[in-house]
């Protein structure tokens, strides 16, 4: 499969996928938004851990505005961006977006919509779409406030504030701040450590986060097929063995110490029972 605005790396357990118009600061185009349609089908069909990212230090610096001036009610009707970042919401592997730079407009709400953010140090998070007549429609009026409360939402919304790294770190909007050239390492540790857990239990404990309202039902079904999965029979096992290896060292270590202790009691009164023996005449003398 061929991409025109993305760069798109398929691996055994993730695909990363970089945003990439330089010439338009990775600007969301309707050609941009048909290819992560592809890309979403590609994981819907065979399920993987998703990390997005954009090139040239740059995450995305809006949706296009000549696009956007084009569009009319229709086109909002049909949700052309938001449909596709709540797809991205869904999917059913965890998804992490790596921002470093602009992350703006239909930007920040494309990052909004991955479960999980980790920011480099030049990163900006905002939405300034009521400067140019619309508003923030592709999900952060209702996905924000969820992220980071209604407060700071309202502030960014309305307000126009931009966050940066550190502000966004602080709202807990970002997993972490790294260094610009750790942000690529740092994204795919925490994917390494997504990856060792099982992925059954990863695509149900999301499933059930991201269910609406209280349910302790949906709890207890994804939790039944969990209990019934070999998967989870050998995890447990292992680490029970591994504990039960742990005590076993530790309960020989003290009993040799404890055993070694004994015997330097056993030695000390011995001698002290030499030396007492030993000195008759010192014994005379007490008398």
């Amino acid at each position: 499969m061929s991409y025109d605005t993305l760069l798109v790396e398929e691996r055994a357990d993730r695909v990363v996928v970089t945003l990439h118009r330089p010439e338009a600061r990775n600007a969301i185009s309707g050609r941009m938004i048909s290819e992560l349609h592809q890309v979403c089908e590609l994981l819907e069909r065979d399920p993987k851990l998703l990390l997005l990212t954009g090139h040239g230090g740059v995450f995305a610096g809006g949706a296009d505005i000549a696009e956007l001036l084009e569009r009319g009610r229709d086109q909002a009707l049909q949700g052309i961006n938001s449909r596709l970042f709540e797809r991205v919401r869904r999917l059913p592997m965890p998804t992490l977006a790596a921002v470093e730079g602009w992350a703006l407009g239909g930007g920040a709400e494309l990052a909004y919509a991955c479960d999980l953010r980790i920011a480099g140090p030049g990163a900006v998070f905002g939405n300034p779409e009521p400067g140019l007549g619309i508003l923030a429609a592709a999900g952060a009026c209702w996905r924000l406030p969820e992220l980071v409360g209604e407060s700071v939402a309202k502030q960014i919304l309305l307000a126009g504030r931009n966050l940066d790294a550190p502000a966004a770190l602080a709202a807990g909007l970002v997993i972490d701040v790294v260094p610009a050239e750790e942000l690529p390492a740092a994204a795919h540790a925490l994917l390494d450590r997504m990856a060792r857990s099982s992925a059954t239990a990863l695509r149900l404990t999301k499933l059930v986060v991201d269910s609406p309202g209280a349910h302790p039902v949906a709890d207890d079904l994804a939790q039944a097929v969990l209990f019934e999965g070999q998967d989870k029979r050998d995890r447990m096992t292992r680490f029970l063995e591994k504990n039960r290896s742990k005590n076993t060292s530790r309960n020989t270590s003290q009993s040799a110490s404890e055993d070694g202790s004994e015997n330097g009691s056993e030695n000390k009164n011995a001698s002290k029972s030499k030396d007492t023996s030993e000195n008759p005449e010192q014994e005379r003398s007490r008398a």
